[in-house]
């Protein structure tokens, strides 16, 4: 078994071990950090960060971090809630006029952030290329036609979400939103956090390892997926052409430099566990001086947008989600009901908890499935001790 590294504040006992018995004895590597009151209580790491390299994990080690970015995005614009600069019940139009075109004058802000404005994929491949060009891909973007008529259902916007969020918050802020959250939270922050790393960052990066395959889960659910469910799911990950459907693909897609350093602030992110734990933390208790979002914002923002079945098929059971942020639900279970936060495909976790005061942030370079019971198991050991 790979050794663990780092420490477990007394009575954290139990999550240092099924953090351990997470860990095994692969060729990947992860990290583990949770705070309670600002205060950092466990703080892990084992494993490489690259096999072919043989590069150890290390507690100063970044991954790709998927979906979770899409958390830190709705931070970002919680922050602007909470400033007055955002109303999340107007129309995206009032904000990014290019947009209100094509069906989608009246699509609101709130239903960009739920996966309920029809956007999910495109209906024309998009390259590489144009995937990494920021002014490129929401040109293309803002001319679309929604896939179904908004706000009538949900279907989950797995890469279109970051462009579209990310757009309004440029026209907003002046600035992209890599830039946005450097300048107000991982900077104020101390934590390493990007949407867009510097050069200088890449050679700390972890390089991604597929588990068991992420691409085709087990079919489950109340209905089996037929073409069209697996068309549009399959164009919603890879815009056609310019991401691999298996998103794990040696030295391409989510594990390629030009990646890294682009802005995809939908699946795109790079962090390490500590900065994921950080950022959750000071989103619900003062943590290295810093608060993020107001408890008000917070509250509009976890009340529940979307649920059930989406449009197209999705392996049960279904998610959850407020207005941006991820909620507690048996396809990913946060540590309560109240619970916020967002993961990331092959096992990321990030999440914030009023209840306990809570931040926490889980992440892996070697992907698994979506049952994966890693960080499950580690946030049962965590419920177990708070609830005691």
């Amino acid at each position: 078994m790979n050794e663990v590294n780092g420490f477990a504040a007394d009575g954290f006992g139990p999550v240092a071990d099924a953090y351990r018995k997470s860990v095994g004895d692969g060729e990947g590597g992860s990290a583990l950090n949770i705070r309670v009151g600002g205060k950092t209580v466990v703080d892990l790491w084992a494993g490489l960060a690259d096999r072919h390299e043989g590069r150890a994990w290390a507690r100063d080690t970044p991954t790709v971090i998927f979906s979770c970015t899409k958390g830190l995005i709705a931070v970002l614009v919680a922050m602007l809630v909470g400033q007055g600069r955002l109303g999340l019940d107007r129309p995206v139009a009032d904000y990014w006029p290019e947009f209100g075109v094509a069906g989608k004058e009246a699509v609101t802000v709130r239903q960009l952030l739920s996966h309920r404005a029809g956007l999910a994929a495109p209906r024309e491949d998009i390259s590489l290329e144009t995937a990494l060009d920021w002014p490129s891909i929401v040109s293309v973007l803002a001319s679309q036609e929604p896939l179904w008529k908004p706000g009538t259902a949900y279907g989950y916007h797995a890469l279109t979400y970051g462009w579209y969020v990310g757009e309004v918050i440029r026209r907003i802020t002046g600035t992209s939103v890599g830039s946005f959250l450097q300048k107000s939270v991982s900077g104020p922050l101390g934590t390493d956090a990007w949407i867009g790393i510097p050069p200088s960052v890449e050679p700390r990066v972890a390089r991604l390892n597929a588990g068991n395959s992420i691409r085709n889960p087990p079919a489950s659910g109340t209905r089996q997926p037929d073409e069209d469910d697996l068309y549009w799911a399959g164009r919603a990950m890879t815009l056609g052409t310019a991401f691999p459907p298996e998103l794990v693909v040696a030295g391409a897609g989510f594990d390629s430099s030009e990646v890294h350093q682009a802005e995809v602030p939908g699946a795109g992110g790079i962090a390490t566990a500590a900065a994921l734990a950080t950022i959750w933390s000071a989103t619900v208790a003062p943590t290295e001086g810093v608060t993020l979002v107001e408890s008000d914002v917070v509250d509009d923002m976890t009340q529940v947008q979307s649920e059930g079945e989406p449009v197209w098929w999705l392996p049960g059971p279904y998610p959850r989600w407020g207005t941006g942020f991820m909620l507690s639900s048996p396809r990913r279970e946060f540590l309560t009901s109240s619970s916020f936060g967002h993961d990331g495909a092959g096992g990321q976790v990030a999440f914030a908890d009023p209840v306990h005061s809570i931040g926490f942030g889980y992440v892996t370079n070697t992907l698994e499935n979506q049952d994966d019971p890693r960080a499950t198991s580690i946030v049962r050991a965590l419920r177990r001790i708070m609830e005691a």
